[in-house]
């Protein structure tokens, strides 16, 4: 939960670089959390039929969408890529995996062009 709290302290902070372990921390808490206010959405009895949430859900995503596209700026800084990579996203399937594979590689060591290394 702190690497979690960590991400929206750093809100809007597209610089600098995050270890594996503080981006997949987010992402788990941040499914977590998802899935949770798309149950409220579903008992609230305020979800859109065809698609399963509601308000509750779109605005938690609305409120981390910023938070999240900082933290994957700031994971892809630390293997040594520019943030602007995240844009591979838009490349069906491939894109995504690539992404998925840079997420998941081990920071560069020692200091790159984006700063010192987190795990120092």
């Amino acid at each position: 939960m702190n690497w979690y709290m960590e991400v929206m302290r750093k809100y809007a902070d597209f610089s600098g670089r995050a270890r594996r372990k503080e981006y997949w921390m987010f992402v788990l808490f941040n499914m977590i959390f998802g899935i949770v206010a798309m149950i409220l959405d579903n008992v609230l009895g305020i979800a859109i039929e065809l698609v399963g949430y509601g308000p509750i859900y779109i605005l938690y995503a609305l409120a981390v969408m910023i938070p999240g596209w900082a933290v994957i700026f700031r994971r892809l800084h630390d293997v040594g890529k520019s943030g602007w990579m995240w844009l591979l996203v838009f490349l069906p399937i491939i894109g995504w995996i690539w992404l998925f594979v840079l997420s998941v590689l081990d920071s560069e060591p020692g200091d790159n062009k984006y700063g010192p290394n987190p795990k120092q």
